[in-house]
């Protein structure tokens, strides 16, 4: 464990860039990064593997739960890098970053039962010292005692931009105005839903990313964490 002990916080909404420039401030702060959107993938991932359709079927990626464990270990032999495992098995982001896990993810994220059953597995890694955790509810109800916390955004057409740029992602032939679309489907479901709705938390900073890179990004928020120590 880092002799520092601390969380930081990031949110924000599909395609804003806090997923980079969560990894890129762990790397400058010398912590562990922690995706939660990739273990909601993860889960979308499985119950497709297992012949269930997270949309039409919640109750059957319920029932699949009891058999899975997934949580983040640390790489061995690899300092301040974590891998995601389910089941013991270390997972590939190229399984579950896929357009056929894209377009169920947030009806997966929006089921009760298994945002309840993620808590204890995302919390968990608080163990590890400096976490850079992101994703949609980490300052509102993963970590809300989080001693830094961030609302990371960008404009709907930069965002539709930075999507349609992961081809892995999106469908060999979506065009730019279909993923806009679907970004703002997803926004949708992700700030009505009943649990964890997509917010910033009361004490957030907002950094819109809009005209910035991602290490002026990552720049700024490591200067700042720094400035309150």
């Amino acid at each position: 464990m880092t002799e520092q002990h601390y969380q930081v916080a990031i949110d924000g909404p599909a395609a804003s860039g806090k997923s980079t420039a969560a990894r890129l401030l762990a790397a400058r702060l010398g912590g562990y990064y922690v995706n939660t959107g990739d273990m909601y993938r993860a889960v979308a991932w499985a119950a497709l593997k297992a012949g269930v359709d997270p949309v039409t079927q919640p109750e059957k990626v319920i029932e699949l739960l009891p058999g899975w464990d997934l949580r983040y270990r640390v790489q061995p032999g690899q300092k301040q890098t974590l891998q995601l495992c389910l089941n013991g098995q270390v997972l590939q982001p190229e399984e579950f970053r896929t357009p056929e896990v894209t377009a169920v993810v947030s009806q997966v994220a929006s089921i009760p039962a298994l945002r309840e059953w993620m808590l204890d597995r995302q919390r968990e890694c608080d163990r590890l010292g400096i976490v850079i955790m992101e994703g949609r509810d980490i300052g509102t109800v993963i970590f809300p005692q989080a001693r830094f916390k961030f609302f990371i955004t960008a404009s709907p057409e930069e965002r539709a931009r930075r999507r349609f740029a992961q081809r892995g992602e999106v469908a060999a032939d979506a065009t730019l105005a279909a993923v806009a679309a679907e970004i703002a489907a997803r926004d949708h479901l992700d700030s009505i839903r009943a649990v964890a709705p997509l917010r910033p938390a009361p004490d957030a900073l907002l950094v819109n990313t809009d005209g910035r890179t991602q290490d002026e990004v990552a720049d700024w928020l490591a200067a700042y964490i720094r400035e309150q120590q």
